[in-house]
């Protein structure tokens, strides 16, 4: 996924102007697959929002101390969490259909194997199923793929809870607030300066 261009940066202003305007983009970046990765199908968007919670965490971890409110490290935290269960879902997304397709072809193998062993025969003796090369992988390929499975469902529902605590959190709206915060800097005991 292409990251969104930052419009209106500007080299010679500060950086917490020019941070805030990047945290704008990312943050509407993130917020964009709302409500299409509120459809567990929907595999690809879910990634790419993984991918979009990355950006805005990596410039929230650089520039919120210096730049902006407290409540950006409290939304960086949220963020973090966002990523990682989003990466969680996607690495069942990746290693699900993997499974499938060997057990697949161990089902390909083994009824090639079954046709050899028939020789011809009108009908198949059950007998000659006894026995087929990589019987015992068939049970651990089924346990894995039901447990990726049911995982990214469970972790699917934890994503829905999470983002719905986030839209109730009105996270969105106190991070805007907070880029636009600037904390001060301590030049003395009787005296602070604003960052710029």
């Amino acid at each position: 996924m292409k990251a969104r261009k930052v419009k209106h940066l500007d080299p010679e202003g500060t950086l917490a102007d020019n941070a805030q305007r990047v945290v704008a983009a990312r943050i509407d970046e993130l917020y964009d697959f709302v409500p299409a990765v509120l459809d567990p199908s929907r595999v690809k968007k879910l990634h790419n929002m993984r991918i979009a919670a990355k950006r805005l965490r990596y410039v929230l971890e650089v520039t919120s101390s210096a730049c902006f409110g407290p409540y950006a490290l409290t939304a960086t935290k949220r963020v973090r969490e966002l990523q990682d269960l989003l990466g969680e879902i996607h690495d069942c997304d990746i290693q699900l259909p993997r499974v499938q397709q060997i057990r697949a072809e161990l089902s390909e193998d083994a009824a090639a194997e079954l046709v050899g062993r028939a020789g011809g025969a009108a009908d198949l003796d059950p007998a000659l199923a006894s026995g087929l090369p990589h019987s015992e992988d068939w049970a651990g390929l089924a346990a894995l793929e039901h447990y990726l499975a049911v995982r990214r469902e469970l972790l699917y529902d934890r994503f829905v809870t999470v983002w719905q605590d986030i839209e109730r959190s009105a996270m969105r709206a106190r991070l805007e607030y907070a880029i636009a915060e600037r904390p001060s800097l301590v030049v003395s005991d009787t005296e602070t300066a604003p960052i710029n």
